[in-house]
């Protein structure tokens, strides 16, 4: 074993696991690409801050500030014009890197900024990095790292809990237990892919009975793998299937106020040549939606009510804490103003309700 399962050594003095005012420097999900065209503009709050996103004229994506530098005039109000956008108000225009270029009743523009934000568009979705230079690449399936990909999207929810606790269900070990009681122990094996990316695996033997090897009377004479991939602690990437067919659910995840998760569903799979091809990955992507019904039905019930508080963690908890301990050393950053916290003074002891309910 390569952690203490006791509480006491889990959290550094700037922890974020849980809590409500905090949240990891990384890639998060805005709004799906279909609903932004082309020379048009929307206002999003992504983690507290308030944005706006539009597609230029040749389909440029760029983020930026809400507000306007002269009076705080909302820049969704404005008009698109080529790659830039003119503020509604007063006319103020502000090119892709925000730089004021051109004021109307002026020869020439004020030396002014407003801040930018990196934007990418993948798998159907528009994602936001929340520092200023994007530090690691957009998530991705670790076995379709350097393939292209078809994705569908699934109705976005929110459950009422801070995203860290979702994520964890994934690998709570007591879970699987609770299915098999007689297996002396189901433990994941741990692998880093970065310092934002963690992965768990787990081979699902033959007879097991786990519910998900239901999924197919044929499936449940073979091995199932079952791997879960985090990003950024707030993006899960489930695989699951036996050795010849792997199905992809990514569930990208953000923090809203009091603590609760906007959650929306991405469903992959490796693109196919030819018309058989992308047919296939069609009924693959159905199939994968049709699986992750049953993933987020088990949860409802849990989700909706829970108050984390995890006081007497166990062996069988080893994975959790493992992911408690990965999300906690990555970069924090303060809800909506995207800026890192100061450091606390290093504390005289540590209890077991402090660490774990962060808040």
């Amino acid at each position: 074993m390569d952690v203490n399962y006791q509480p006491d050594n889990l959290y550094p003095r700037q922890k974020v696991f849980n809590h409500s005012q905090r949240f990891i420097e990384g890639w998060y999900w805005v709004i799906p690409a279909r609903m932004l065209k082309k020379g048009k503009i929307k206002s999003v709050t992504i983690v507290g801050r308030e944005l706006i996103i539009y597609r230029s004229t040749d389909g440029q994506l760029i983020c930026c500030d809400a507000y306007c530098p002269h009076m705080g005039a909302n820049l969704s109000q404005g008009i698109v014009e080529d790659n830039s956008i003119r503020c509604f108000s007063h006319g103020w225009k502000f090119n892709p890197e925000g730089i004021c270029i051109e004021i109307p009743c002026l020869s020439e523009p004020l030396p002014l900024k407003i801040k930018t934000w990196p934007i990418e568009e993948k798998y159907g979705v528009i994602w936001i990095w929340t520092g200023k230079i994007a530090q690691q690449p957009l998530p991705y399936v670790p076995e379709l790292e350097l393939q292209e990909c078809d994705s569908i999207l699934g109705a976005s929810f929110v459950k009422n809990c801070h995203p860290n606790v979702v994520m964890i269900n994934a690998i709570d070990v007591h879970q699987f237990n609770s299915v098999n009681p007689w297996l002396e122990e189901i433990l994941f094996e741990k692998q880093e892919l970065n310092h934002n990316a963690i992965k768990f695996d787990r081979t699902i033997q033959a007879g097991e009975g786990f519910w998900w090897t239901n999924l197919s009377n044929w499936f449940c004479k073979h091995n199932i793998n079952y791997s879960i991939c985090y990003w950024y602690g707030s993006i899960g990437i489930v695989t699951i299937g036996p050795e010849f067919l792997h199905l992809h659910i990514m569930f990208a995840l953000r923090l809203l106020a009091d603590k609760k998760t906007d959650i929306q569903p991405i469903f992959i799979t490796k693109k196919r040549p030819g018309i058989f091809g992308y047919l296939f990955s069609k009924f693959i992507l159905l199939l994968t939606k049709f699986l992750s019904i049953s993933l987020i039905k088990g949860k409802k019930r849990i989700l909706r009510q829970i108050s984390f508080n995890f006081q007497t963690p166990t062996r069988a908890d080893l994975s959790i804490i493992q992911f408690v301990q990965h999300v906690n050393k990555q970069k924090v950053l303060n809800w909506k103003t995207w800026q890192e916290p100061i450091p606390p003074p290093p504390p005289a002891g540590t209890n077991n309700r402090d660490v774990f309910t962060n808040d």
